[in-house]
């Protein structure tokens, strides 16, 4: 099903791209709404788009700019959340999608937040650390006027970390004249940060895999896993996964796919990785030149934790997993769905399975406002419990009214954020 949109103006000369499958899982949960369908516009519009040239000073003396955005897609339920991503290919399409998806992502799991995201177009690899860090303070300053504590919270994402949060915070701190430790997540510990925080999306990942497991009787010792992407989420899980029995059998990271048809070391893997930068030349498995064989893995469950629109009309035919457990956001276009829905292989989908980490922002935010911060095990159990309650919220739904998880997930949250904004009303 797909209904045609006006392309807005901004996207004209971009093109739609991952909006485009974002719009049209709106349309495939309209029919499911009722009479909060009235107010279905109200996801499919951003709240408010700031487009900023970030100008730094090279190294060399030249001057480059970079584009930079920050989209707010709704906060009828909260101030905005979401990440900031620095990456070559970043579009103001991926930014507005990713947005939207943390407005899903936030009301499924019953965070009080609505949906944000930012991101530069350019590729840290090519900045100095001076340079790295000029370029992030300006673009804080650029965004300034729209966040804040109760406004919209940055957090670390793809080629972001604690360090550029650390940057941020103490960017929007100096402009507002005194410390403001709540206007990120994802900060270093000793700025204000949680712990767990760092795993926290690998871990949920997790959680919700066993969840899944379980319901489609899959003993996860001895299971097989296949994971793309190899950073924080994907590695995470692979060795989560790995201390609970499972066998790691394929990774693929920006580089080169590896390949253990016995299991792959997942600690000396991440050594190794963190001492090269890449999976390429790891000698504890077998190096497979051509990426889209790591699609054919032989495996019981796939963790897709990379970009947006890796799963795609030709890599969801080659796909042999029971099991989907969507570590990137929008890994999976809605034509792809429909073809591994076709195969019987169970998606749990990104604005579940890959929530940890906005879970433990908003304990980290908490944590801030109070001053007063919880052990690592406390954050782990509260974690757990959250990341299973929502997945057997969405099961259940889905359940009743015999849909996809996706669609259940993107019904229960469209229903919490379609009810806040009716309950609010128009102002003015």
């Amino acid at each position: 099903m797909s209904i045609q949109h006006e392309i807005p103006s901004y996207l004209s000369s971009h093109g739609i791209g991952p909006w485009g499958d974002y719009l049209e899982q709106i349309d495939r949960v309209t029919p499911y709404l009722g009479p909060l369908a009235r107010w279905v516009e109200t996801m499919k519009r951003p709240k408010r788009i700031l487009i900023v040239d970030v100008p730094i000073e090279r190294d060399n003396g030249t001057i480059a700019h970079f584009e930079g955005y920050r989209v707010q897609h709704n906060t009828s339920r909260g101030p905005g959340k979401g990440g900031v991503r620095f990456h070559q290919d970043v579009t103001l399409s991926e930014v507005m999608a990713l947005s939207a998806w943390m407005t899903v992502k936030n009301a499924a799991v019953n965070v009080p937040y609505g949906g944000a995201k930012g991101g530069i177009r350019v590729d840290p690899k090519t900045l100095s650390p001076g340079e790295l860090q000029r370029m992030t303070r300006r673009y804080t300053s650029e965004i300034n006027i729209i966040i804040g504590p109760n406004k919209d919270i940055p957090a670390p994402d793809v080629n972001t970390n604690e360090q550029i949060m650390a940057w941020m915070m103490d960017t929007y701190s100096m402009n507002q004249g005194s410390t403001a430790s709540g206007v990120v997540t994802g900060k270093p510990i000793s700025l204000g940060g949680s712990l767990g925080r760092r795993e926290a999306t690998g871990r949920g990942v997790f959680v919700v895999g066993c969840e899944a497991a379980v319901k489609r009787g899959l003993d996860i010792k001895g299971a097989r896993v296949a994971v793309q992407g190899f950073g924080n989420v994907g590695g995470i899980a692979a060795r989560l996964f790995s201390e609970a029995g499972a066998k790691v059998v394929a990774v693929q990271d920006h580089v080169s796919t590896v390949v253990r048809e016995s299991g792959l070391d997942v600690v000396a893997l991440q050594e190794y990785v963190l001492a090269n930068g890449s999976v390429a030349g790891f000698q504890g498995g077998e190096e497979i030149a051509d990426r889209a064989l790591f699609w054919a893995t032989d495996c019981d469950i796939l963790i897709p934790a990379a970009l947006e629109q890796q799963i795609n009309v030709d890599t969801a035919h080659t796909i042999r997993a029971k099991i989907i457990l969507e570590g990137a956001n929008g890994p999976t276009t809605p034509a792809a769905d429909d073809i591994l829905h076709d195969k019987g292989v169970l998606i749990v989908p990104d604005v579940i399975a890959n929530a940890g980490g906005v879970t433990v922002s908003y304990f980290e935010w908490v944590q801030d406002f109070s001053s007063f911060f919880w052990t690592e095990d406390e954050i782990n159990l509260r974690l757990t419990r959250i990341m299973r309650e929502a997945f057997t919220s969405v099961w259940q739904l889905a359940e009743e009214k015999k849909v996809s998880l996706r669609t259940a997930a993107f019904i229960m949250a469209c229903t919490r954020v379609l009810q806040a904004r009716e309950m609010r009303g128009l102002y003015p």
